[in-house]
């Protein structure tokens, strides 16, 4: 697990996928251990926003043959776009009526 942390927690890899997939903000990641079949969860958000809570969501799968005891998977996930019919508001609207600044919600 140490060794695909390294790989996709460089600035090198991740201002590569930024760029390539035109993101302003950091990548969200997880990481898991497990043999073969282990369940994968990759959470997404949106790429620009992090306070757009359409955009919040899990990609889950296994990959049935892999990774064998010699093997690594890193795994990236991405979509188009968000949930159509979203039920929840956005992050700002939840720091404007807590009464907080937008720009600065930790107040520091």
């Amino acid at each position: 697990m140490a060794h695909a942390s390294a790989l996709i927690h460089t600035l090198l890899f991740g201002d590569f996928y930024r760029d390539g997939v035109g993101a302003e903000i950091y990548l969200e990641f997880t990481n898991t251990r497990g043999p073969a079949n282990t369940q994968i969860q990759i959470p997404l958000m949106d790429k620009n926003d992090t306070g757009r809570r359409s955009h919040y969501l899990t990609v889950q799968f296994s990959i049935p043959d892999a990774p064998a005891v010699d093997e690594l998977v890193v795994a990236l996930g991405a979509v188009v776009g968000g949930r159509p019919h979203h039920r929840i508001g956005d992050h700002y609207s939840d720091l404007t009526a807590l009464g907080r600044d937008v720009e600065n919600p930790a107040v520091v």
